[in-house]
């Protein structure tokens, strides 16, 4: 049958009878929507079925995104306070005031941190010799706070204390630093360490 010949009705009926699409028809495609959220798992394959929206996964990627900097920033400060609480400069300070009289006598014994997890504020720049720290310690009595500040005059020389105070919660400060005797932490190992800031 040429392309301009008609098709005639008994033609037209056997096509109909076997399902076949008549001469010239449009073809139409249609698809198959998108899964939604809880529909299930998908147990075919189907390649007429249409493709999930785009604009949706961006816009959650942009809600999440202030959660995601937020937890990344708390993170970076809990690592740079873990490095300040497992410091030499922090473990001598404690140490000392745990074998400290005056600092006994107002705290009591069993000195340690007041929270488990201890926060040391300050800055702690062992490598450019700035050291001005403090942060909550406990007793069998009460609560205070130490406070440290030391300093190295030159590149090779001894870090100096200028400050070694507590201060108790009733708001009683002691200098814990005796100026005439010599510098309980001059012969302290502090290794250079790289800036610890708060």
């Amino acid at each position: 049958m040429g392309p301009n010949v008609i098709p005639r009705p008994s033609s037209m009926r056997f096509l109909r009878h076997f399902g076949l699409p008549r001469p010239n028809a449009a073809q139409y495609r249609t698809l198959i929507a998108a899964p939604r959220p809880g529909s299930g798992p998908l147990m075919e394959r189907r390649p007429d079925r249409e493709l999930p929206d785009i604009q949706s996964s961006s816009r959650r990627w942009l809600r999440t995104l202030p959660l995601f900097l937020a937890i990344l920033g708390a993170s970076t400060l809990g690592i740079f306070n873990y490095q300040k609480a497992s410091s030499s400069v922090v473990n001598s300070t404690l140490y000392a005031l745990r074998t400290n009289p005056r600092a006994r006598e107002l705290l009591g014994d069993e000195i340690y941190f007041a929270a488990k997890v201890p926060w040391i504020w300050g800055e702690m720049n062992q490598l450019h010799g700035r050291i001005n720290i403090h942060f909550k310690v406990k007793g069998t009595r009460q609560h205070g706070t130490m406070r440290f500040r030391s300093e190295r005059k030159s590149r090779l020389g001894y870090f100096e204390t200028l400050e070694w105070s507590l201060e108790t919660a009733d708001g009683q400060k002691i200098e814990l630093l005796d100026k005439t005797r010599p510098d309980p932490f001059k012969n302290t190992a502090l290794k250079a360490e790289p800036e610890l800031q708060a």
